[in-house]
């Protein structure tokens, strides 16, 4: 039995280690066929089938891992609380996985902050920053945990020492991706005191860090590539075919527009209506297109039977958000490059498009630490030509589907929220509350990198952020000179 077992594992673990995932799958199959209580097994088939999706498989296998013994199970239990968390968005037994993970293994970080981030979800600020500080007295050098830490500090109460704490574990961090997130932590806090060069200088320098961290990961940001993408959208990004008209439940609420431009308020002060749901960025329509169109002529071939097919795949994403909601919203604000895909997949769509003030949305872009494949926010100047080539899209989008997309402005939402927000309520068709929504007082998991500033009550501050950093922003002010 041993050898035996020990060929055909390493047969199985080679095959993975190829990415032949479907292959690997079968070997453990059939190991696991022989020998049921072999733990490793177990462990990597469920590896695989995350890999794979197929997430309620991954979870019995990994239950399966953790019945017959598996070493470290406070892993298993990590990685079973990121499927209930990320995919299946069942936060309670999430927390449950997590928790289980800590009552094995006190010390074990990962829980801890993954814990943590949950209750930032859920906004329980006191709760997430009691969980950073255990993994600090753990590992003092966790800069991710320090990082996380301040920037759940309201801004009025930090104190000097939490900025020369940063400004040590800036000097002592060797890692790019612990120097990206400790320096846009210690521009948030030189912002919020008012001294703006040095914000702005940590900013850029966080950005430089983030760059460098996964300078083997991603592609710079090319302008001739996007100019290239946008005019291929305008000449052909709508198919000729267009899907069927179904009066299926949910439907669904598409917000899209520049990230940092209100889509997470918009889409929570929706969530305050009985009967909406908040599905938050769906990934399906960027998936969906990457994964089964290989070329740009395919998407604008798509035939009515693959139009309604897709439209079909995605309203059950819809239904997994909720089965009871009459719409969900979704906030995948990159889905404008997509507009007229969504109105040939669902010919009465309704699109809410988020809008700001251009010189505050570029530099809230620039002062948030986003995922490095978006490129071009590490650059300024790069952020500005993609500001701009996201405009001449959606002006295209609007001369073709002008009564079905919502212009809806953060700055005025801010200065005149019912009279905004009733709006929005009349050209989706909602019932007018009444008033509008408190996003502070509920309880639902907000996923975002807004989630604190979103669960604060509606404020100015943020229009017009711009006006500190005039001279650090000349050259955007003059490529966006001409946009309103």
């Amino acid at each position: 039995m041993s050898e035996a077992f020990e060929g055909l594992m390493v047969q199985a673990m080679h095959l993975q280690r190829q990415n032949q995932v479907a292959e690997a799958m079968a070997a453990y199959g059939a190991i696991l066929a022989r020998w049921p209580k072999l733990a490793d097994a177990w462990y990597n088939l469920a590896v695989l089938q995350r890999t794979s999706s197929r997430f309620d498989e991954a979870l019995h296998s990994y239950q399966r891992a953790l019945a017959v013994g598996v070493s470290r199970p406070e892993e298993v239990h990590l990685n079973r609380g990121v499927i209930f968390s990320d995919i299946l968005r069942d936060h309670a037994a999430a927390a449950a996985e997590l928790q289980q993970a800590l009552t094995l293994n006190p010390a074990y970080t990962p829980a801890l902050l993954n814990l943590a981030n949950l209750y930032e979800d859920f906004g329980k600020r006191a709760e997430a920053s009691s969980l950073y500080a255990r993994v600090l007295a753990i590992e003092p050098q966790a800069f991710e945990a320090l990082a996380r830490f301040t920037n759940l500090q309201p801004v009025a109460a930090i104190d000097a020492a939490l900025v020369q704490r940063l400004r040590e574990a800036l000097v002592l961090a060797t890692s790019m991706s612990d120097r990206a997130s400790l320096g846009f932590a210690l521009g948030r806090l030189l912002d919020a005191q008012g001294e703006y060069r040095e914000a702005f200088a940590a900013y850029t320098a966080a950005n430089d860090a983030s760059r460098a961290s996964a300078a083997n990961r991603i592609v710079p940001y090319d302008r001739g590539r996007q100019e290239q993408l946008v005019d291929l959208m305008i000449s052909g990004g709508t198919p000729q075919a267009c899907g069927s008209s179904v009066e299926a439940t949910p439907r669904p609420i598409f917000i899209v527009g520049m990230f940092r431009s209100g889509s997470t308020l918009t889409e929570q002060l929706l969530a305050g209506i009985p009967g909406v749901a908040a599905g938050g960025e769906i990934n399906f329509l960027p998936q969906t297109i990457e994964r089964e169109l290989p070329s740009f002529e395919a998407l604008a071939a798509l035939t009515t039977a693959s139009l309604d097919g897709i439209a079909a795949r995605y309203r059950a994403e819809l239904l997994r958000v909720s089965g009871s909601a009459a719409f969900v919203t979704d906030k995948r604000p990159d889905n404008f490059l997509y507009i007229g895909l969504i109105k040939r997949l669902i010919p009465d769509a309704k699109i809410v498009h988020t809008t700001r003030d251009a010189l505050d949305n570029c530099l809230s872009i620039f002062f948030l630490h986003l995922e490095q494949q978006m490129s071009y926010a590490l650059n300024l100047r790069d952020i500005g030509h993609y500001y701009r080539q996201y405009r001449r899209l959606m002006a295209h989008w609007k001369r073709q589907f002008d009564r079905d997309i919502f212009d809806f402005n953060y700055d005025a939402l801010v200065s005149d929220p019912e009279t905004q927000f009733r709006a929005l309520c009349d050209f989706l068709e909602l019932p007018w509350p009444g008033h509008v929504p408190q996003v502070a007082a509920r309880s639902a998991a907000i996923k975002t990198a807004s989630v604190w500033q979103v669960r604060e009550p509606l404020y100015r501050h943020s229009s017009g952020r711009s006006s500190h950093y005039l001279e650090e922003l000349r050259e955007l002010r003059g490529e966006l000179a001409d946009l309103a």
